[in-house]
């Protein structure tokens, strides 16, 4: 067993973990922040996207003591100060940018990357940028959407796929 401390959502956060345990189990089950979903553990679709000092990752493939001493931002941290919904957030829910739900803390981290890279991104830049994301519900369309005015641009002109 070894000790990790980290960041976590603005608070400091440790635990115990073996060597092989995951960053995105240590979140889920040590530290109760469900928002983050396992769906392959093999890095196919993204809604395990956490962000570790600012860089998108996926906490499935990532181990907890590789994050001792990080900054770690999960969807539960997204929120703003006063707990109401911030822009990707908000845009989600504006453009039915979900369905089930599953994928969608992954996608809402993924995008945050992509904005604060691009803040203006192309509806095919943004379409590229979310190929390490599976969604199995919505067809992408109203999750480029929610991105693209999350981003502050028209979405009147994104075309049905």
């Amino acid at each position: 067993m070894a000790k990790v401390n980290m960041t976590v959502n603005g608070s400091p956060a440790s635990g115990d973990v073996e060597g092989r345990t995951l960053l995105a189990s240590f979140l889920r089950d040590q530290l109760h922040l469900t928002g983050t979903h396992v769906g392959c553990d093999t890095s196919q679709c993204g809604a395990c996207v956490v962000h570790v000092n600012g860089e998108a990752v996926k906490s499935c493939t990532m181990l907890a003591a590789e994050a001792d001493g990080a900054e770690v931002t999960t969807v539960e941290g997204m929120a703003n100060a006063d707990g109401s919904l911030n822009v990707i957030q908000q845009a989600f829910q504006d453009h039915h940018g979900l369905q089930c739900g599953f994928c969608t803390p992954g996608m809402v981290m993924s995008a945050a990357a992509l904005l604060k890279e691009n803040p203006k991104p192309t509806e095919a830049e943004v379409r590229t940028y979310l190929e390490g994301n599976i969604c199995r519900c919505t067809g992408y369309h109203n999750i480029v959407k929610a991105i693209m005015a999350a981003s502050g641009q028209d979405v009147g002109a994104i075309a049905a796929e």
